[in-house]
């Protein structure tokens, strides 16, 4: 069974609708069910702020069961062969950009989960209720608070799991395939800074003149629980502390980059926003702390500041 959520940015619901039945069915009982939801009048899920004042939901610590590699030319290995460590310590031509036109979905996922069945289930003897990306995630998360940005995405149950893919929305491609130069150097700014502050051995030191590459990643893979719902998902990890007693997940750094904040009406305005998501990307997957740099207008960082991921709602509420 399939289904697809819709989050729309103009209106104050998040949009339910089936879209496929279930592959398990037969052809005939496949186009009845295809009728019938058609038919079926959309559900709908309020997005009203108010609605979500309440105390949180029991969330478990999340523990990473597991972590993958992906290469210059987004092959998948199933070890650390991409993870860095935090040091605290001609654009065009050295900048080689993941192509975000193709939409990998659940594959990298997907190919940790059958090389790594014994660590599922070593854990918990039943199969995760959903199992997604963190990103994904994120999204959900922050749709009571995010006006501007909507979402899609596609829910199909495979024996019991549910396995959770984004679909990228017209509005979504749209800013996509109109990015301008000065976007795309914005977003290479980012990507530079890490290279700044990140060495691939516990020893090392950065390599600042290398070539940024996005098709590089590290993920980690943890399992966690929201009230009574399992969760398994990935998220990409930026960086590890160089203290190798530290656990993951508790050992990782998240890397930001954000605008210099020059008066009290700007650094309202990114506590409100920017950090909220912030929070809400390493709050996920257990990341304890957030290094962000901010830059001048020209791209050069001129402060440094880190953020504990669970301080943050504080941060946020005294605005």
């Amino acid at each position: 069974m399939a289904q697809s959520y819709r989050r729309d940015p103009h209106h104050d619901s998040v949009y339910k609708r089936s879209r496929d039945p279930s592959s398990d069915l037969n052809s005939d009982k496949r186009h009845r069910a295809s009728d019938e939801a058609q038919h079926r009048p959309a559900e709908t899920l309020s997005a009203h702020r108010q609605l979500y004042e309440r105390n949180f939901p029991l969330y478990k610590q999340p523990v990473e069961v597991g972590f993958f590699s992906l290469d210059s030319h987004r092959n998948f290995f199933n070890d650390q062969r991409k993870l860095r460590y935090y040091v605290e310590d001609g654009y065009t031509n050295r900048f080689v950009k993941r192509d975000d036109g193709v939409k990998e979905k659940l594959d990298h996922m997907l190919k940790w989960i059958l090389a790594n069945r014994d660590k599922i289930k070593t854990r918990d003897q039943t199969s995760s209720s959903s199992r997604t990306w963190r990103g994904h995630l994120t999204k959900v998360l922050t749709t009571p608070y995010e006006t501007q940005e909507g979402w899609m995405l596609a829910a199909s149950k495979f024996r019991g799991t549910i396995y959770i893919s984004e679909v990228e929305t017209e509005a979504a491609r749209a800013n996509r395939v109109t990015r301008s130069e000065r976007q795309e150097e914005m977003m290479y700014w980012g990507y530079k800074f890490e290279q700044y502050t990140c060495a691939d051995d516990v020893n090392g030191t950065p390599d600042p003149g290398g070539v940024v590459n996005t098709n590089e990643a590290f993920c980690t893979v943890v399992q966690t629980r929201l009230a009574d719902h399992k969760l398994l998902f990935s998220g990409e990890v930026d960086c590890r502390v160089r203290d190798d007693a530290v656990p993951a997940p508790g050992c990782y750094v998240e890397l930001k980059t954000s605008a210099e904040i020059c008066t009290p009406k700007q650094r309202s305005n990114f506590h409100r926003y920017k950090l909220l998501k912030w929070w809400a990307q390493s709050f996920l997957p257990g990341v304890p702390q957030i290094v962000a740099g901010f830059r001048d207008h020209d791209g050069i960082v001129v402060s440094i500041e880190t953020f504990q991921t669970s301080k943050i709602s504080q941060l946020i509420k005294s605005v």
